[in-house]
């Protein structure tokens, strides 16, 4: 071989080595920068993580508009019936040990299942300092997580998000998905959350399902399921306050306007008001499982009526829940005097500043003093 021949040989052998290089560093380049990535989609702090989790995007049912007048119906209608069959949403926010992890269960007796959107901050902060505040009472935990689904979109969307992300670094104690929050978005909001509960939250032995606008005695509570005896949540329960012979609003002007083509029944089961209401562990597993055949209503407590009758259970009236207006006595002020409240367990409509101001009334020792409970 001549010398120039064997020259060109090592020049060839140079570069075929120096590219075998260049492509293995950029594949380990390319696999760090996917790690990097990875580990910046969840961030744990603590007992929270943020993870934005990603579902296969649900796509229309475009069959939906072959509906009887579904050209007539609103847009927001027409879109719940699109994506009526879409149950997977990513997580944002998660609590993963709020109840806590693996063989070692948290001793959650109460937990509260607050519904609050992302720019309800005023709601929770005075929440988290009254009602809904963790500690012990009578021997048992009371926890608490608020459940939120975004905002807009844009610049309205990332700073709402980060609000709540701002919130769950102080207090660990918010799950939020990626879809929309609407009114028509309300039962996919409980879906999901009983959802997290069957992989998350097996062991709290009873739920508070509220919204944050509600006052709620949950001491009055926890003292009322201690008093049921033998039923430590793996019994059925599901009680709040009992609305019977309701009727869907065929009235197109109504926000709760429910038209055939979403629902054809012209009847609702007996329902809790959605203001809020108690469960069991037992109940809340059942009503998830029998929810999977059950397809989506825009009403909330109706739609979890629906699969309480599906599951063959029932419910029990009390007479503490006040959600609706004309079960609150005649007096504008009442539903503010800890007189009044002290032997309730949810009165509906309660401004954040009067809740704070209440509360604090409601524990002081001259309440003793009440002469006639209204």
């Amino acid at each position: 071989m001549s010398y120039i021949a064997v020259l060109l040989l090592g020049a060839l052998l140079l570069l075929y080595t120096r590219r075998m290089k260049a492509t293995t560093d950029q594949q380990s380049s390319h696999d760090q920068q996917k790690h990097l990535e990875r580990k910046a989609m969840t961030v744990k702090h603590g007992s929270f993580s943020y993870q934005k989790s990603s579902p296969p995007q649900c796509q229309q049912n475009m069959a939906a508009a072959n509906v009887t007048g579904f050209n007539w119906l609103s847009r927001e209608i027409q879109d719940f019936l699109y994506y009526r069959h879409c149950r997977h949403f990513p997580m944002i926010l998660d609590v993963p040990d709020k109840c806590g992890g693996g063989d070692h269960p948290a001793d959650v007796f109460l937990l509260l299942v607050i519904k609050s959107p992302a720019h309800n901050y005023k709601h929770r902060e005075v929440l988290r300092k009254t009602w809904a505040k963790e500690r012990l009472h009578n021997g048992v935990w009371i926890r608490r997580i608020f459940i939120s689904g975004t905002i807009g979109t844009g610049f309205e969307k990332e700073k709402m998000n980060r609000v709540l992300a701002l919130e769950h670094e102080e207090y660990h104690d918010i799950l939020q998905w990626d879809f929309n929050e609407s009114f028509f978005n309300l039962t996919l909001k409980q879906i999901l959350f009983l959802e997290w509960m069957d992989r998350r939250c097996q062991h709290a032995s009873f739920i508070f399902n509220g919204d944050d606008d509600v006052f709620a005695h949950t001491d009055n509570m926890v003292e009322y399921l201690q008093s049921l005896g033998d039923n430590t949540g793996s019994k059925h329960l599901f009680t709040g306050q009992v609305i019977k012979y309701a009727r869907p609003i065929r009235n197109p002007n109504s926000k709760y306007f429910i038209p055939v083509q979403v629902h054809e029944s012209d009847s609702y089961p007996p329902y809790c008001g959605g203001g809020g209401y108690l469960l069991s562990k037992y109940t809340c597993l059942a009503i998830y499982t029998v929810s999977k055949t059950i397809p989506l209503l825009p009403i909330d407590d109706v739609y979890m009526a629906m699969c309480l009758e599906s599951a063959n259970l029932t419910l029990t009236p009390h007479a503490g829940f006040k959600t609706l207006e004309f079960s609150i006595p005649d007096n504008a002020n009442v539903k503010f005097d800890p007189c009044f409240l002290r032997d309730q367990l949810v009165v509906h409509k309660v401004p954040p500043v009067y809740l704070f101001v209440t509360w604090q009334e409601l524990h002081h020792p001259n309440l003793q003093k009440c002469k006639v409970t209204i």
